[in-house]
């Protein structure tokens, strides 16, 4: 999904050489293709979007895979940017690095200050080792490797697997199949906790905003500014897809962390505010989304 944003960006602005693959085309956790890749391209600048992610179901259901898959995609990358003399390099990493019950909003300064988060610590684990890789090879070699924080991304080409997905595009499938079958979908939780939720769009613009602006090894936040509870979201979800039914929440399932509002302040310093309002962004995904289904149907 990032990756793809990031692509559609650097076209719109006119940039032609462009060296990237497809999951299928290179597998990053494969160290051996990884350096055959870098061999034969000799990129300049590395901006990481690739990794294993998914909501509490699959971190909770596969937590070795995504400990090892992270670390491996992020190591492979990080190395051979070293190894072949790459100018600049941002990590992309997640706001569930930081403590689960850390001050609000988060500022970067919060890291490794309390325990992660339990439904999602594999994960946030391996980001964080990302981004601790990024400072020691800054440290040691000199190298000019950045990492960026973003909150909850949604958008185009996001997952929509109901075992996979993270939350806002869950509630899309969600409700767009009980408006189908006219059955009262059921959510997990209490639909208390807070989420803060960017769209992909303005995500890509902040990357190359820090690539453009951004120096030295401190980690940057990258979010919206403000926070909504996941009942109201799943509320706002149900208005734009056209569900009028009842919402039922299943209270025996995990809520994850309780609130996660990131304090942006430092890369709104750097010139770089979010544009897509979350109605915008949720109508047009839900439209990415119809369309898709139609294509697959062949309509």
């Amino acid at each position: 999904m990032v990756g793809s944003a990031l692509v559609r960006l650097l076209q719109a602005k006119g940039y032609r050489n462009l060296l990237y693959r497809t999951s299928k085309e290179l597998d990053l956790r494969d160290s051996r293709q990884v350096e055959h890749f870098f061999a034969e391209v000799n990129p300049e600048y590395v901006m990481i979007a690739a990794a294993k992610v998914g909501g509490i179901l699959a971190n909770s259901s596969f937590p070795a895979e995504f400990l090892y898959e992270n670390l491996a995609i992020q190591t492979n990358l990080i190395h051979q940017s070293h190894l072949n003399g790459v100018k600049k390099l941002l990590l992309l990493g997640s706001s569930c690095i930081y403590p689960r019950d850390c001050p609000q909003p988060i500022r970067e300064e919060y890291l490794l200050t309390g325990p992660l988060e339990s439904s999602n610590e594999w994960y946030a684990i391996a980001k964080i080792a990302g981004v601790k890789m990024c400072q020691a090879y800054r440290r040691q070699y000199g190298c000019e490797f950045i990492a960026a924080m973003p909150t909850n991304l949604y958008g185009p080409n996001d997952n929509f697997d109901l075992t996979t997905a993270h939350v806002l595009p869950a509630l899309i499938r969600r409700f767009h199949e009980a408006k189908d079958l006219g059955e009262a979908p059921t959510l997990w939780g209490t639909g208390t906790p807070r989420r803060e939720f960017l769209h992909v769009d303005d995500c890509a613009e902040a990357c190359l905003v820090l690539m453009e602006r951004h120096w030295g090894e401190d980690i940057v936040n990258v979010g919206a500014g403000e926070d909504i509870p996941i009942a109201e979201l799943a509320t706002l979800v149900a208005e734009v897809v056209g569900y009028k039914g009842e919402i039922r929440w299943d209270r025996t399932k995990p809520d994850g962390t309780p609130r996660k509002l990131l304090d942006c302040r430092r890369m709104t310093t750097l010139g770089w505010t979010p544009r897509v309002s979350l109605q915008e962004g949720i109508g047009g995904t839900y439209h990415w989304y119809v369309e898709q289904k139609r294509f697959q149907r062949g309509d």
